[in-house]
């Protein structure tokens, strides 16, 4: 099994969650978080003051998968998120050693 974790821009979150329905996928975890990479952050104005914004905000999906719908997952992933512009996002891609279901004790990926 494998760990998909993506950080993309909170805007591309539904076109990344319907192209991965589409592929039979349907359990993500996304949590709003906030960073920098390149990016650096940027500047805004507020009632007329300059002040720079370090950290932006991003959206993080975690997806548990069987190894061989990694491929696809990270594939879609990367289509539905990409605008071609700083600050697209990054995949990364993680082995798990054991899923567990707490409800019914099913492990492994009949847990997923």
């Amino acid at each position: 099994m494998k760990k998909i974790e993506a950080i993309i821009k909170p805007f591309k979150l539904d076109d990344v969650k319907e192209a991965l329905n589409k592929i039979g996928v349907h359990g993500i975890t996304v949590t709003e978080v906030k960073g920098f990479g390149r990016q650096k952050g940027h500047t805004e104005l507020y009632r007329g003051a300059e002040y720079r914004v370090d950290f932006v905000p991003k959206a993080k999906l975690e997806i548990i998968s069987p190894d061989e719908l990694a491929a696809n997952i990270i594939e879609t992933i990367e289509k539905s998120a990409k605008t071609g512009n700083i600050g697209d996002g990054k995949i990364f891609v993680l082995p798990v050693e054991e899923a567990i279901r707490i409800r019914t004790g099913e492990k492994g990926e009949s847990a997923i």
